[in-house]
């Protein structure tokens, strides 16, 4: 029996797990390692990107028809070979194997096998670093308008809730020390101002996401007549890539969208630890719903705030995400490398993780029971009218250091006998300061206060009122969509 010559001889690349020829393996002369082959595969995490991978063969292919790289027929037969592969996947019934590496050439492989020779022509023109770039960006897309909708939904439910207690009187903080007397109302509108930069930022970084890099093959472009403009129309892309160098290796807009994630899931845990100390017993300001909270094994007493918990945990594998991607990008060299592999696992999570937390918040926090009783009399301990007590002063011609000091001397007086400052007979806060007038005490309770402060920002019920109008108005522009 005599050798084979090697022009013999079929194309040895194949895959170690099926024997299949790779699609790429005419230049190799060997499988594929079994380890190689399952360690450089994506396909276990990017499937989810299948929906965006036929969308954008799609489109592709109606413009290679519209270019006359393919005819209408050929167009048409791959257009339905890909509608039926969504079904398939769609029904769970579709065999993703690891040979095939990832979604691009499992769908491509598949398609050749449901159409023949036609199939093989999808790919003219384009390269799979072009084209996970537009799935990626169509995914993206489409996962900041879901972000964007939960938010609105958020902070709809955060104005009623501002709106219901526009009138209940907390303790406002700093330091974590009684300062002043805020309205919850209040409170919950600076948690709205939060996510509304939260959303500006994100539909700013939507612009940047929304650019179509196919087209640009692997890194130079093709010498196809490839329509551009016209693929960018029919997927909904706002223009097309300018350097095909840059559209294949770029993921800035990845890196921005997770920072602007970053900043939200701050702000969702920042909400999440005032959510928690409230909940305790030290504070005792609010009830969350039973459905957002377990219990403990051992001690039958506990409710324990879990979702605000989680969620304020969940920030930093968001913040770790981000890390992970600049790390990724800070030493590529142009253009494509294998290494963008690894963008898509911290993004997904990223966006589910916010989707998750949310979703959570959104229907958590405006269902919760605001404890007015204990807002107010936590208000009347830690002296937090001091203030008002100071300028109550100025205003009878006191200079506002000399009006502090003589606070200061008020609230030590007030210490030493356990009671509030409102608490103090007229005649002992007049032994301190000969200004103080008999009308002292409608500025030393905290609905004084509070109901005082009703300048544009502040945190008068009135103010809360004119705020929760504009900004309900602000939420009917969005959503008509001016």
């Amino acid at each position: 029996m005599t050798q084979d010559s090697a022009h013999d001889k079929p194309a040895a690349t194949t895959s170690a797990a099926t024997g299949e020829a790779k699609l790429w393996g005419g230049r190799f002369s060997e499988p594929t390692d079994a380890f190689v082959e399952r360690f450089t595969a994506s396909v276990d995490f990017d499937r989810r990107l299948y929906r965006e991978d036929i969308q954008g063969s799609q489109a592709h292919a109606r413009m290679l028809a519209r270019v006359g790289v393919l005819t209408e027929a050929e167009a048409e037969q791959i257009l339905q070979g890909l509608d039926a592969i969504r079904d398939e996947i769609a029904a769970d019934a579709f065999d993703w194997q690891v040979g095939r590496e990832d979604v691009h050439m499992n769908i491509e492989a598949r398609l050749i096998e449901r159409i023949g020779e036609v199939g093989k022509k999808l790919h003219t023109g384009r390269s799979r670093n072009d084209q996970v770039a537009t799935d990626i960006r169509l995914w993206l897309r489409a996962s900041i308008d879901d972000i964007l909708r939960l938010i609105r939904a958020y902070q709809e439910g955060l104005v009623d809730l501002a709106e219901r207690e526009a009138d209940t009187v907390m303790p406002g903080f700093t330091h974590l020390q009684t300062a002043q007397p805020v309205t919850f109302g209040h409170h919950m509108l600076a948690w709205y101002e939060m996510l509304e930069r939260d959303a500006e930022r994100l539909c700013d970084a939507r612009r940047r996401v929304n650019i179509l890099p196919l087209g640009s093959a692997a890194l130079a472009g093709t010498p196809y007549p490839l329509d551009r403009e016209y693929t960018a129309e029919l997927l909904g892309f706002d223009g097309v890539s300018r350097n095909s160098l840059d559209a294949v290796s770029d993921r800035d807009f990845a890196i921005e969208f997770t920072a602007a994630a970053a900043t939200l899931m701050m702000h969702l845990s920042r909400q999440a630890e005032e959510l928690v100390l409230w909940t305790s017993a030290q504070f005792a300001f609010i009830e969350l719903p039973d459905r957002y909270c377990t219990g403990s094994s051992i001690m039958p007493q506990k409710k324990n705030p879990d979702v605000p918990e989680l969620v304020r945990g969940k920030t930093g594998r968001v913040y770790g995400h981000l890390m992970s991607l600049l790390t990724l990008m800070k030493s590529q060299p142009l253009a494509y490398n294998k290494d963008n592999q690894e963008d898509k696992e911290p993004l997904f999570d990223t966006v589910d993780t916010l989707l998750g937390s949310l979703r959570a918040f959104g229907d958590m926090v405006p269902n919760l029971e605001v404890r007015r009783a204990n807002t107010l009399a936590a208000t009347r301990r830690g002296f937090a009218t001091a203030t008002d007590l100071a300028d109550y002063l100025v205003g009878r011609g006191v200079a506002f250091r000399d009006a502090h000091e003589i606070v200061g001397r008020a609230v030590r007086v007030a210490q030493e006998q356990g009671v509030d400052l409102a608490e103090l007979a007229l005649a002992e806060l007049q032994a301190i300061s000969p200004a103080v007038g008999d009308d002292v005490y409608t500025v030393l309770t905290p609905e004084g206060s509070a109901a005082a402060r009703n300048l544009t920002g502040g945190t008068a019920p009135e103010q809360v009122r004119r705020q929760v109008a504009a900004a309900r108005e602000r939420l009917r522009g969005l959503s008509a969509g001016r």
